[in-house]
């Protein structure tokens, strides 16, 4: 099988690699597996001076990875920086916490003394995508890294080039063969779970994904992490700063072209407020630059490849079918690449595609509600609980709502975001576990209890 990488700005394939074969495969599956002792056995101190190093390496090399993210997956150059830099910080983040974080914990019992001990669990198999190609595999690997576990990279087949650098930038700043990267087809994932040199699996991926690699890990008994996609709602109540909360929703909708699992994908109106809103809100979405992602002045690149844009458009044109009033685009665009026009759907029901499933591209979709009783109610009405925001001047209100949304993370008057101090993860159809923060840095450990007379 041969892995191919396109450039989604102008449909081109820029190269093309080999799939590693089975002997490949268990060859770098034992390496790793060989380096997993040394690794663990090594104080958390000079493991994490491994990662500071890894942080600085990723800002010395920031544009460089940045264009290659551009290059293969489309991403805004702007934005493809900011994603290495937070990389770097997440380095950062745990090379200063992780100390702190996998210390003992001391626990009254009837021992003299008694404890619990947090020790790697063995080889994390991290199963990444292609729309945050470093983020994502970053925000895993870290702290599964701090904690002194080995990792295997099976990254998204169209960015095999972010995958090498990936493993690349590693190897310069750990020891050999603490993390690596596998260039395989998904038919290899079942296998690899199964090998009793992985101990342990994390995806970031679809939900039809997610329920295989969940039946497989569970079929050998293995921890999963697993984040899925998200159908955020946006909620914007009576007494929001309208300009200041247009201005996010843009933001918070539009980055990286739409193609984001935490993106502000259903914005749900109340009466007050919900023309002045789209007034503001559509001002701003006129003044989006979509074109080359490697102009500075582009806001908006294409989508990563040409079946994603294709069955965005099928989603669009049926709900507009089923009565989804059309306000701004809603059509792919003329000319080269995997373009989709800034679009905005208005007067969406229940029933129509853009109500009941996540839109992964750059499509905004207004949802009317009665009134606030009737918003939380909506924003609650999927089958997804990634994350949420809601827009109110009055914070104890905010928080009110914040703690009613049935989500792993609720944003008031801020965009949905993960950061390295905060645990991330879903609920419902958008999967389980945490990644970041205290929680998810103790997913991959052994929290041991040990008990002494």
């Amino acid at each position: 099988m041969a892995i191919a990488t396109h450039n989604p700005a102008t449909g081109e394939t820029l190269r093309t690699f080999a799939a590693l074969d089975d002997t490949q495969v268990r060859a770098i599956l034992q390496r790793v597996s060989d380096a997993r002792a040394p690794w663990a056995a090594q104080p958390v101190g000079a493991r994490v001076a491994c990662l500071r190093r890894t942080g600085q390496l990723l800002r010395e090399r920031r544009d460089q990875y940045a264009a290659l993210i551009t290059l293969e997956m489309g991403k805004a150059i702007r934005e493809a920086r900011a994603e290495v830099e937070k990389c770097a910080w997440g380095c950062e983040y745990y090379a200063e916490h992780a100390a702190s974080l996998l210390a003992d914990e001391l626990i009254a019992s009837d021992a003299s003394r008694s404890l619990v001990a947090y020790q790697p669990l063995g080889t994390l198999l991290a199963i990444m995508p292609w729309n945050f190609p470093f983020w994502q595999l970053l925000r895993a690997a870290v702290p599964a890294l701090a904690a002194g576990n080995t990792v295997l990279l099976k990254h998204a087949s169209n960015v095999p080039q972010c995958a090498l650098a990936i493993e690349e930038v590693f190897r310069d700043a750990l020891p050999p063969d603490v993390l690596r990267t596998l260039l395989v087809g998904p038919e290899l994932v079942e296998m690899l779970i199964a090998d009793p040199r992985i101990h342990a699996v994390t995806l970031t991926g679809s939900e039809a994904a997610g329920r295989q690699v969940a039946a497989a890990a569970g079929r050998h008994l293995k921890k999963s992490v697993l984040e899925l996609g998200g159908s955020d709602a946006f909620v914007v109540l009576a007494d929001a700063d309208l300009d200041e909360t247009a201005r996010i929703a843009v933001a918070a909708r539009f980055q990286n072209s739409g193609q984001s699992c935490i993106a502000a994908k259903r914005l749900i109106l109340v009466p007050e407020i919900a023309e002045e809103f789209l007034t503001r809100f559509i001002n701003r979405l006129e003044q989006l630059k979509q074109g080359d992602p490697k102009q500075e002045t582009t806001d908006l690149g294409p989508m990563a490849r040409p079946d994603l844009r294709n069955q965005l458009h099928r989603q669009v044109t049926e709900s507009i079918n089923k009565g989804a009033v059309k306000l701004l685009g809603c059509e792919p665009a003329s000319g080269p690449g995997y373009f989709y026009q800034v679009s905005l759907l208005d007067r969406v029901q229940p029933g129509m595609p853009a109500y009941e499933q996540e839109l992964f591209g750059p499509v905004a979709t207004v949802i009317r509600a009665r009134d606030e009783a009737d918003a939380l109610r909506i924003a609650n009405d999927n089958r997804y609980g990634l994350g949420g925001s809601v827009w109110t001047r009055d914070l104890q209100r905010g928080e009110a709502f914040a703690r009613a949304m049935q989500c792993g993370q609720a944003f008031v008057n801020g965009m949905v975001k993960s950061d390295p101090r905060l645990p991330f993860g879903g609920i419902k159809a958008s999967g389980y576990g945490r990644e970041l923060g205290l929680h998810g840095m103790r997913e991959f450990v052994n929290a041991k209890t040990i008990w002494i007379k």
